[in-house]
């Protein structure tokens, strides 16, 4: 069973990203940003980074090839992190975020591979197959660095007038 979720997670969430990237570079540069921004923008969002994550993690693992070019994504610690972190990917959208709008066509396809099918199955493998019983609470906090070093970079991003274009500048 543990193979099957992480082949079955490897390929959710590729299709995910590479859809997701597909879409949004076009809509970007159509909004008005360069290739550049639009790469920077699609590469800024918790649930991306994570899933990158996790498709390494799953990349990693799943041959002896992965294992030779991803060994940080293999071990134990960044497994557990990154499960926690798509948990939080997967609570946050869904009781905060999801209400915020109403994806339609590829966007919506994207939005449940990314939100809630790969990080589903990447905690579940995780459960089933990759907790081993060595991690203790006290390695939480060492987890929760990455998300809340997200939270800090959202926060001075929406408190900075020059890179929120929404904002007024009076």
């Amino acid at each position: 069973m543990g193979r099957f979720l992480q082949i079955a997670g490897l390929v959710a969430g590729l299709i995910g990203l590479v859809l997701q990237f597909a879409i949004t570079i076009p809509a970007s540069m159509a909004a008005g940003r360069g290739l550049l921004g639009s790469i920077v923008f699609y590469f800024s969002f918790f649930t991306i980074l994570t899933n990158v994550a996790a498709v390494l993690v799953h990349a990693s693992l799943v041959s002896p090839a992965g294992y030779a070019w991803l060994p940080a994504f293999a071990g134990k610690r960044m497994r557990a992190g990154v499960a926690v972190a798509m948990t939080l990917v997967l609570i946050v959208y869904a009781t905060v975020l999801a209400r915020l709008w109403a994806p339609e066509g590829l966007f919506f396809v994207c939005d449940v591979l990314l939100h809630y099918v790969a990080p589903l199955i990447f905690v579940l493998w995780w459960l089933i197959a990759s907790a081993d019983g060595s991690t203790r609470w006290r390695d939480i906090s060492r987890w929760m660095i990455y998300p809340l070093a997200y939270l800090a970079y959202v926060l001075i991003r929406v408190h900075s007038p020059a890179k929120c274009p929404t904002r007024s500048s009076t």
